[in-house]
């Protein structure tokens, strides 16, 4: 692969998906499966009553007040406290940013849930404190899941159908089993936004997915995203893995903000970035990397291209945990510094030496 190829589009499932829910665990479990194109059987287990297809009912009635969390990119992502990570730190956890011990449930109490694939049909719905064995589709506006763990051999662990918004994911942790996943033994996505509104996705612990968190639009604040699993997709290709990606054509604002992103993938294994922002449906616009630890990938950061406009790239430290450069070839490709709003300011490897994008 050339340095400067970004790697081709790979197999991106989208799958409909069953549905499963419970009760409070102290009155009532259940488990609920709905027919999906995929051809599975229905199985409700609790009653008439319960396998409506919009029930889904939480332990938890509201989520945990103090996530740090917001929409607008001035609630989410406390950027360390408002100061810069010090020079010359050898990891995440040294340098003020996500880690293993700062991210995911804050509590071990968890309960079981075997959701299956789960469809979530009701606004305002919480879920809170559950073990989930299975993957949540979401149909419903206002959604949160908070203090949870996630374990999907699914496409996703959580996504947004197009038309709902207000999905926020905080304090979760979201993996996969590695080849289990419908993808040829692949899981595609962590979290997946299908809509055309933002996600917020705060201090959560994110792996094994080959592009952990996917979306054009979104606040993606104090995540640790790390052990990304290679895997061959159903085309028989390695499937291209980065930690957060963006195809373009957004139509709100992503922000990056205060995340560890980790891509190990060998190159010959897929790897694309930590961060890649593709032209690969429209123009990467709009778009703020801030403040981030971003490790691995062929380039740790792909830059959004030619016709990239309003992309702000700012304070970010490049590792050379996987790579001396950051990446396999470099920091970062594809920036335009001639795009109207594109602003590079700050950026250096984690020894200080300030990161220059190669001029075009």
């Amino acid at each position: 692969m050339s340095p400067l190829d970004r790697p081709g589009p790979s197999a991106r499932g989208r799958r409909r998906t069953t549905l499963g829910a419970a009760l409070l665990a102290a009155v009532l479990l259940f488990s609920l499966f709905t027919f999906t194109g995929l051809g599975q059987q229905v199985l409700c287990l609790g009653g008439a009553a319960l396998c409506d297809s919009r029930a889904i009912t939480t332990p938890g009635a509201t989520a945990s007040p103090g996530s740090g969390s917001g929409t607008d990119g001035a609630k989410g992502g406390a950027k360390g406290g408002g100061k810069a990570a010090p020079k010359g730190c050898a990891s995440p956890a040294a340098c003020g940013f996500p880690h293993a011990g700062s991210t995911g449930p804050r509590t071990a109490a968890l309960t079981p849930q075997n959701t299956g694939n789960a469809a979530i049909r009701t606004d305002g719905t919480v879920i809170k404190g559950w073990d989930i064995t299975g993957s949540l589709d979401i149909y419903a506006n206002d959604v949160t899941v908070v203090d949870s763990r996630i374990t999907s051999t699914n496409w996703w662990g959580i996504n947004l159908r197009p038309g709902y918004s207000g999905l926020r994911v905080l304090h979760t942790t979201i993996t996969a089993v590695p080849g289990k996943g419908p993808n040829n033994g692949g899981s595609d996505y962590a979290v997946s936004n299908m809509s055309t509104s933002s996600v917020e996705v705060a201090f959560c612990d994110v792996s094994v997915f080959g592009d952990a968190l996917s979306m054009g639009q979104g606040n993606l604040h104090d995540n640790y995203v790390h052990d990304i699993e290679p895997f061959k997709n159903l085309d028989g290709q390695w499937q291209h893995t980065n930690a957060v990606i963006s195809n373009g054509g957004g139509k709100g604002r992503l922000i990056i903000r205060h995340n560890t992103l980790l891509n190990p993938t060998p190159v010959d294994q897929g790897a694309s970035a930590a961060v890649g922002l593709f032209a690969d449906s429209a123009p990467v616009t709009n778009t703020l990397v801030d403040d981030n630890w971003l490790a691995g990938g062929a380039y740790a950061l792909y830059a959004g291209g030619k016709d990239s406009s309003g992309i702000e790239v700012t304070d970010n430290v490049f590792s050379p945990q996987y790579h001396p450069n950051g990446g396999k070839y470099g920091a970062v490709a594809y920036w335009n510094p001639t795009g109207r709003g594109n602003v590079w300011r700050g950026n250096r490897m984690a020894n200080g030496t300030p990161v220059v994008p190669d001029q075009p």
